[in-house]
């Protein structure tokens, strides 16, 4: 593990800059959005065009890269993201916002290919594996930990803007300055949704859930805590308790998904979520303890799903199908993340700041019984035929989702390999 790690620790450090900022910006932006009295509605609308300029930028910055090069696609998206983080406070109005959130989620999408990209170039087939689960603890952890940056300062004045235009600036500098070249890039091809679907009905309606409760769970977070009248400070915990509870289980949960029909696991892990949800709309306001605890189970329950969901398509595919299916399953969850700041907004106009919790009681609730539909629509994979878990963040990219399949397909191979032998 350390030996991959310094194979490549300039790169990690600049990722962890980028994420620190990044889980700062999300936060902070629904709690400023709040003091400048947008309606719940306006917030989810503008939430979304971060998701919106994701989608973009995962398509067409592969493109730009084989044009321009990594290192200046790199300078030129992480100034972007810099100026658009500083122009937040400048013109506070929600159209504005809508354009500047298309700009950063545009520009972020773009970071992470490029960090990606340059992650599986230095990554060996002995290292990968390690790479992308240190990549994975970090793009969790480091948002995780942007939350706590949220007590340097008020949300209603400028120096959180600018110290989140410092850190994406200051990325720039250790990335930059550790590659002289750019490396090999080939943009993940794409198998079509309706042949995905036809093989993995579950992979596919998963991907488009896991992709509405991500979206919503960092964009809207923050309206919830302010709306029930959570401190500043309680905030942080908050959100921070999700990121973390998903670093937490990630692993575990994914050790028993090799052991049992992942089927099963993804349903039991879907329906533990909804139940942590349900816990916190009845009992979640009575503790703040309680409260975080039940945030870092759902979190520790909810986000590996993203990993799960990637693993189960995998199993029912053949080898050279499965880096085009998880580009696929990508923009799947791309589009669903699209929409869950919206509806997820709607809700809470509707049902007021609870519906915000139950806005995920029920897409997880359905996740579970869409899944136990399926398990009586097909037969089980037998365990020797299952690929082998391998965690990805959902707010990776197609590349780091292709790295990741590569590890699952290269270990699927070798555990047949000695089953052939014996």
């Amino acid at each position: 593990m350390m030996v991959a790690i310094r194979s490549c620790w300039a790169l990690l450090l600049g990722i962890a800059l980028i994420m620190l900022g990044n889980g700062l910006q999300g936060t902070l932006l629904g709690l400023r959005a709040t003091i400048e009295g947008f309606s719940t509605g306006a917030i989810g609308v503008v939430m979304t065009a971060y998701y919106a300029g994701f989608l973009l930028g995962s398509v067409l910055v592969p493109r730009l890269l084989k044009k321009v090069g990594h290192i200046r696609v790199f300078a030129a998206l992480a100034s972007l993201a810099s100026v658009s983080a500083l122009i937040h406070p400048v013109f506070t109005e929600p159209g504005s916002w809508f354009v500047l959130r298309v700009i950063t989620g545009f520009s972020y999408a773009g970071l992470y290919v490029v960090a990606e990209s340059w992650l599986n170039d230095i990554a060996t087939n002995e290292t990968r594996g390690q790479l992308l689960a240190v990549y994975m603890v970090i793009m969790l952890g480091g948002a995780g930990a942007g939350q706590f940056m949220l007590n340097l300062s008020s949300p209603g004045g400028m120096e959180l803007f600018i110290l989140i235009s410092v850190l994406v600036s200051l990325a720039v500098v250790p990335i930059t300055l550790s590659v002289s070249t750019g490396p090999r890039f080939d943009a993940p091809e794409h198998i079509g949704v309706a042949a995905l679907y036809r093989a993995s009905p579950l992979g596919v309606v998963g991907a488009m859930a896991t992709g509405m409760s991500y979206s919503a769970i960092f964009s809207m977070g923050a309206v919830y805590t302010a709306s029930i009248g959570l401190p500043v400070s309680a905030t942080a915990y908050f959100m921070a308790s999700i990121y973390f509870g998903g670093v937490l289980l990630q692993w575990p949960i994914g050790r028993l998904s090799d052991r049992h029909d992942r089927r099963m696991v993804i349903i039991v892990v879907s329906a533990v979520a909804s139940a942590a949800m349900l816990a916190a709309v009845l009992i979640g306001e009575r503790s703040f303890i309680v409260l975080i605890l039940l945030m870092a189970l759902f979190g520790g329950t909810s986000l590996p799903l993203y990993s799960l969901f990637i693993a189960h398509t995998n199993d029912h595919l053949r080898p050279e199908q499965m880096v085009a299916a998880s580009a696929s399953l990508v923009l799947v969850g791309g589009i669903g993340a699209c929409m869950g700041p919206a509806l997820g907004a709607f809700i809470m106009s509707l049902g007021g700041a609870g519906g915000y919790l139950w806005y995920f009681v029920v897409l997880h609730a359905a996740t579970a019984a869409f899944g136990l539909y399926r398990m009586t629509r097909r037969e089980s994979r037998p365990l020797e035929e299952q690929s082998e878990f391998a965690a990805v963040s959902p707010r990776a990219t197609s590349v780091a989702a292709a790295i990741t399949t590569r590890t699952m397909r290269d270990q699927r191979d070798q555990d047949l390999a000695r089953l052939t032998r014996y």
